[in-house]
């Protein structure tokens, strides 16, 4: 039987799923630390062929663990931890879960937009103290939501705010072709590649952007310094694609409303410089990287890595989510 090791996180995740995939696909999954080196000795000691794994970054001892044709399996869509140069270097495919997280994300999206409409965190906190100072909110219906990269999960939030609040949606992407590819339904009024147009008179302005080395800090100060003093910042993506500090800046001065972010660059939470903690602000909604924590898309996600080892398994290259084409050459 093929034995795939799991980090922990991911295991408890979908632990009803990879306990018993030994039974439904014939492969053994067992539960792994996340570090890279205790990784990779767990590769070589138990024998694996193959390792499904979560957001942390592995830069080097897992490659060179694996065997020929292993397949590294992102537990989720982004795959910014993954050196997929040294992957296919050492003939391992990467794997990722495309469409299995889009409503769980774009749904914590639409719960961030609601907690800072609604000053939720600081109400609850005040009552759980025994205060009762009721604070006036704002409807979203009415309110302009930008949302920046158009794709299957900035589209979702579009859908949602639209439809179901009665937002007023625009979009940025990074091209015209990617504008062009846009379905006919898609929930935006308007899209721009003009980042400063896309939020001249946004509310909020949600991210759904990849982590890469060309969108790396994205929201700059440049670029905050563009959005309108009432809005609010919301991001689901990466925090690597925000400026940390330039944020607790525009934050701290008022030069925007505030901020709900659920990924850091720094995971757990680690300020960028000790002088800029954003949990010491009042304007900032912080929540645990929870965007795809749900039952449904935890379940999907772990049906999804297996198959893509399944079809590395069968040889049926084409059917996976490769991230990797060129180590098929």
């Amino acid at each position: 039987m093929t034995r795939v090791l799991v980090t922990e996180l991911e295991y408890a995740k979908a632990e009803k799923i990879f306990s018993a995939s030994s039974s439904e696909c014939g492969l053994e999954c067992l539960p792994v630390s996340k570090e890279e080196h205790e990784l990779a000795a767990a590769v070589r000691s138990q024998g694996a062929a193959h390792v499904i794994v979560g957001v942390d970054p592995f830069v080097g001892a897992l490659y060179e663990a694996l065997p020929t044709g292993g397949v590294i399996a992102r537990f989720g869509v982004g795959h910014d931890g993954i050196d997929k140069e040294c992957a296919t270097a050492h003939g391992l495919f990467c794997t990722n879960t495309p469409g299995t997280l889009d409503n769980s994300v774009a749904e914590h999206a639409i719960a961030l937009l609601l907690a800072a409409a609604r000053n939720l965190p600081d109400q609850v906190a005040e009552v759980r103290a025994g205060t009762w100072m009721p604070k006036v909110g704002v409807e979203l219906r009415g309110k302009t939501l930008a949302i920046i990269g158009c794709g299957a999960i900035g589209q979702q939030v579009g859908h949602i705010a639209r439809a179901g609040f009665g937002m007023r949606v625009t979009g940025c992407e990074r091209d015209q072709e990617s504008i062009r590819r846009l379905p006919a339904e898609a929930p935006f009024e308007e899209v721009t590649t003009e980042f400063s147009e896309a939020v001249a008179n946004a509310d909020f302005v949600s991210l759904h952007i990849p982590s890469t080395s060309a969108t790396r800090h994205f929201m700059d100060a440049t670029r905050l310094a563009l959005l309108p003093k009432k809005a609010w910042l919301v991001n689901t993506a990466r925090g690597a694609v925000v400026d940390e500090a330039a944020l607790f800046d525009a934050l701290h001065s008022g030069l925007i409303a505030g901020a709900a972010l659920d990924v850091f660059e720094a995971e757990p939470y680690t300020p960028s410089a000790p002088d800029r903690d954003l949990r010491t602000l009042s304007n900032v909604i912080l929540t645990p990287h929870i965007g795809s924590s749900t039952a449904e898309a935890c379940e999907r996600m772990a049906r999804s890595a297996l198959q893509n080892i399944l079809h590395a398994e069968q040889a049926q290259f084409s059917s996976m989510n490769l991230l990797n084409p060129k180590v098929l050459t």
